[in-house]
């Protein structure tokens, strides 16, 4: 590299102890060329040459070297004083990772006052970027969507790199910035030039602005399946649907039965209705008609959740429909602000949204415009002209959804579909127990979804008997359903592995008011256990002068610890009961109103040993939400194996963030191609643990870029993108797994049951051989004694 002076010493400009910055840009300090008031430090890093580099793309820059140990920090601070950027939104930082692998770096400011704003930054390799650090707590949540574009991007030929921050600030008095790393295990180096200063909101509007196109795309990147006009869409679309016939054409000839089970081979006993059986240790989901089924899902198929909030930030949208355009029937008005922990930090979460991939579904089905009815002719006042107004073929929809999943080798409807493609009784289905009331909850911590709700309470029967009546109501009968879910994602434990978190239920419980029922609940076992606030104060290790104490709102149990025993078996002891009662109550209901359908358990994505022993006990299948690279990876199997039942995965996937949305899920992989490799072991894997029945994809959209209402989720882990067309590849893929994995379940069912032939023909034979015996001749050593 070409290297040039730099000099030792840095100038000092302004004698002011604090220095003001205008809302534009300023640059404070130059690596390059110091002069500016900032005193630079280091500890545990170094500026280890006096000369700055030329990088090949002709930037000169200067060096910083971490060392490998703790926290490697370089330190900019004013020459005296404290910045004052009250005017400013972010502060900006010309920088380059000098290795050929990506860093991850932490930016830290700090004000007089002892508050810090954080930064983590993901650098990647490659030329520098103007890094961009908010002056305030910012993430793309605050602008309504869980991830924001991809960084760096272009913007004026020059690459840009906006950072989220956390944290607290006086942007008045800043006094320190630094620059970090997390226990590097070599020396890692970067590269630096301009430091300063300038307006956040430009910022902001550069980087999110125009950025959905008019069909719900995001403008940043290009990928195969990617539209620029009609034309093109509807060519893609009736290139697939030649695709689906031949595909369709071949499942025809498959020995299937007409819900999808494998009617060669193995029987079993036909019951009307979907059932659950174990033969030689390997459980299985049985059809109507008495075949094996493997359950092959997909979540949410249905065509009006992919709305995204455009109130507020329509900047963001390069073109949204004006009010007398057809397209302009897809707009309509939300609201998901709230208290549970998914409401939290996010920004544009109500007022008008808009439906992109409905609008899209009017592009490819739809009626472009219903013309009015000309008025007769003796009529001479002419009529003013309506507006267009667009029309939708739901049919056509339903009916083209359903050849695709059967094209692709799936078999369920997963949860959340659209009860239309259940009732086309083509594909089995399932279905979710929404189970409201106004019935006291648990706090268990972070309450993604809300609290706990309380089986102890009245309240919660009263609203479970509804629910499940109103889910049964036109079900108890259908062949076609397989069973409900006991909710969704509920909150068993808290966030982490420590026993706060792990005994989250308990913890929680005990802190409440007796008005909850859980709460007097608790306290009865406790009484019946120790009698007295001196059996209990000895075996927890506490000093409770007095039992109504523990009834006070503000009472802190001690957490579980090794000097104590009992407060975690009770602990424990209450959070079974706590289950018990929770899975006994919709059971119980379930089978008075439902008794020819599966309760397909809890659909854990946090959990307890407590809560998951309940559900085996009492639902027909236990079921997770896994995003792991494999089931095994998500729950210890040898304890499932355990409680001998069978295993539903009801989410998993595998998202990549180059098609459009920008977050690539829990399981996010590095590029499109990588998810139907990903696809394939996971099924493999999944099959090869003899107690799962089936697994669930998540799910057949791919989210809006702008985020869903929900949540703001904005990933893509679809199956189809919105503009309707799938991903050719991946579906590929997925179809190809899909059919192999029904096969290899033949074999297994086929092994299964000429073991169990082979079982029933020695006991006959073994009858045969003790019928011929004489009297008093005994079997096994055992002569005739009465035994």
């Amino acid at each position: 590299m070409i290297r040039r002076s730099l000099p030792a010493v840095f100038a000092l400009l302004f004698t002011t102890p604090l220095l003001a910055a205008p809302a534009g840009q300023q640059t404070l300090f130059n690596f390059v060329r110091p002069a500016d008031v900032v005193q630079v430090a280091t500890q545990d890093a170094s500026l280890p040459q006096s000369n700055a580099e030329q990088t090949p793309e002709g930037e000169v820059l200067r060096r910083v070297t971490f060392n490998p140990v703790a926290r490697p920090t370089l330190r900019l601070t004013p020459q005296t004083g404290a910045w004052d950027w009250s005017q400013s939104g972010v502060m900006s930082l010309r920088i380059q990772n000098a290795m050929n692998w990506a860093l991850t770096l932490y930016v830290t400011v700090q004000s007089n006052d002892g508050k810090t704003l954080v930064s983590r930054v993901d650098l990647p390799a490659g030329p520098a970027q103007t890094l961009l650090v908010p002056l305030q707590p910012t993430s793309p949540l605050n602008l309504g969507m869980k991830a924001g574009p991809p960084m760096p991007m272009t913007v004026d030929g020059q690459r840009v790199l906006l950072a989220s921050s956390a944290g607290e600030l006086d942007r008045g008095q800043v006094v320190s910035v630094s620059l970090s790393m997390d226990q590097p295990k070599a020396a890692q180096s970067i590269l630096l030039e301009r430091f300063g200063v300038q307006d956040g909101e430009a910022v902001t509007h550069t980087v999110y602005g125009s950025l959905v196109d008019a069909y719900g795309q995001s403008t940043r990147a290009k990928w195969p399946e990617k539209i620029s006009n009609d034309e093109q869409l509807k060519s893609a679309a009736a290139k697939e649907q030649q695709q689906l016939k031949t595909w369709l054409a071949e499942r025809e000839k498959s020995s299937l039965d007409k819900f999808g089970g494998l009617n060669k081979g193995a029987e079993f006993k036909a019951s009307g209705f979907f059932r659950t059986e174990k033969r030689d240790g390997r459980w299985y989901l049985v059809t109507p008609l008495g075949h094996p089924f493997y359950s092959l899902g997909v979540n949410t198929v249905a065509p009006d959740v992919n709305q995204t909030y455009v109130a507020g930030r329509e900047w963001m949208f390069e073109s949204l429909p004006k009010a007398d355009d057809a397209l302009a029937s897809h707009f309509g008005e939300g609201d998901n602000r709230g208290g549970n922990g998914v409401d939290q930090g996010r920004g544009y979460n109500n007022g008008r949204w808009y439906d992109f991939y409905a609008a899209n579904l009017q592009r490819l089905y739809g009626d472009p415009c219903a013309q009015a009815t000309q008025a007769p002719a003796e009529t001479t006042e002419p009529k003013p002209e309506q507006p267009c107004k667009a029309t939708l073929d739901d049919k056509r929809w339903t009916g083209h959804t359903l050849n695709r999943l059967q094209a692709w080798g799936f078999n369920t409807l997963g949860n959340w579909s659209a009860p239309d493609l259940g009732d086309a009784e083509r594909v089995p289905y399932t279905l979710p127990l929404s189970i409201v009331g106004d019935y006291a909850s648990i706090s268990t911590g972070t309450d993604w979804w809300g609290g706990m709700p309380d089986p102890f309470d009245p309240r919660f029967a009263m609203a479970t008997e509804r629910a499940v009546a109103i889910a049964a109501r036109d079900h108890r009968d259908d062949p076609w359903l397989i069973g409900y879910y006991a909710d969704n994602e509920l909150a068993w434990a808290g966030p982490g592995d420590d026993p706060k978190a792990r005994y989250a239920l308990a913890y929680g419980t005990l802190k409440m008011t007796t008005d909850v029922p859980a709460k007097r609940a608790f306290l009865k076992q406790l009484r019946d256990k120790y009698r007295n606030q001196a059996g209990l104060s000895k075996a927890w290790g506490i000093d409770l002068p007095a039992w109504e104490l523990m009834e006070d709102p503000g009472f802190v149990p001690p957490l579980p610890n090794p000097e104590h025993p009992e407060i975690e078996a009770d602990f424990k002891y209450f959070q079974k009961v706590f289950a018990d009662t929770y899975f006994k109550t919709i059971s119980d209901s379930l089978k008075w109103h439902a008794p020819n359908h599966l309760l397909l358990g809890g659909r854990f994505a946090i959990s307890t040993p407590e809560a998951v022993e309940s559900c085996a006990q009492y639902c027909d299948v236990l079921s997770f939400n896994m995003y792991t690279l494999q089931p095994q990876d998500g729950y210890d199997f040898a304890k499932l194996r355990s409680l001998d039942k069978p295993v539903l995965i009801t989410e998993f996937n595998f998202g990549s963030a180059d098609r459009g949305p920008f977050w690539g899920g829990v399981t996010q992989l590095a590029k499109e191609e990588d998810r139907g490799p990903a696809y394939a072991n996971f099924l493999k894997q999944a099959l090869s643990e003899p107690s799962i029945v089936g697994v669930h994809w998540f799910q057949y959209l791919d989210q809006p870029v702008t985020g869903r209402l929900l949540d703001g989720e904005n990933g893509h882990f679809g199956l189809v993108g919105i503009t309707d067309l799938p991903f050719q590849g991946f579906v590929e893929s997925v179809r190809k797994s899909n059919l192999a994995t029904v096969e290899q379940l033949g074999k297994e069912a086929e092994k299964a049951a000429a073991a169990a032939d082979k079982a029933a023909h020695d006991a006959e034979g073994g009858r045969k051989a003790e019928a011929g015996k004489g009297p008093g001749k005994g079997a096994g050593g055992h002569s005739g004694n009465g035994h």
